[in-house]
């Protein structure tokens, strides 16, 4: 089974009021009539509006939205009648597709949600660039050997996912090496204690702010990056 990304940056920057409706919705039906094994729908809507401090764009065209599909195969001529699917609620945007591996440090086991329904919370997604001149091997073991282990340990997520891109399917404008997604509880929009699950104590969050930056800029590329704030709706 292989994990297919695809990205939508609409051009005002901005979701249309109804893309959740039609993500959650026709398309994700439409998609797994065609033999999906699973769907994820992730919007930067209304619902994560308080967030919009956390947002980061670099790139010429951010996202605003991503759905997730779990295939048998993404073989161009097999994966075909999805890319069409997504085309066709999506007019309008750019649409960027990627092929994945799926690391999952830390599945959602503490807020799940009935499918189809919002999951509690934010979900953060990250599209991240490797510095120049590092090699993929060293990328990969500062990232997933080492990194993870001190995010779970400054943050206060429920939720962890790390995608590598092997392919780029259909390309964009800004070329990215992984996307990673992370969930938090719905007070982490806006206080970062709760972000950094440092409630209470202003000393501990600098230093944990301080420390995962110090982690980060050995791995990705901070000239840029874009963090995008949504919700998440797994089907």
């Amino acid at each position: 089974m292989e994990k297919v990304l695809y990205v939508i940056a609409h051009p005002t920057g901005s979701v249309p009021a109804d893309l959740t409706k039609h993500l959650v919705g026709p398309l994700s039906d439409e998609l797994l009539d065609l033999g999906a094994r699973s769907v994820q729908v992730n919007v930067a809507d209304h619902d994560v509006s308080a967030a919009a401090g956390l947002r980061m764009a670099m790139s010429p065209a951010p996202a605003n939205a991503m759905v997730a599909v779990w295939v048998d195969s993404a073989t161009d001529h097999l994966r075909a009648p999805f890319d069409a699917a997504v085309r066709g609620v999506v007019e309008g945007a750019e649409l960027s597709a990627y092929l994945v591996t799926e690391s999952v440090p830390l599945a959602n086991t503490a807020y799940p949600a009935a499918p189809g329904a919002r999951t509690p919370g934010m979900a953060q997604l990250a599209f991240l660039r490797r510095p120049e001149g590092m090699e993929v091997a060293d990328w990969l073991e500062v990232w997933l050997g080492d990194h993870t282990h001190v995010a779970l340990e400054l943050q206060d997520t429920f939720a962890y996912v790390q995608n590598v891109i092997v392919r780029t399917l259909i390309p964009g404008t800004t070329s990215w090496h992984a996307i990673v997604e992370e969930c938090f509880p719905a007070a982490a929009m806006t206080d970062p204690h709760v972000f950094y699950d440092a409630v209470g104590d202003d000393e501990e969050l600098s230093r944990r702010q301080t420390q995962m930056f110090e982690s980060v800029q050995r791995f990705i590329d901070l000239s840029i990056i874009d963090v995008v704030p949504t919700s998440r709706y797994r089907l």
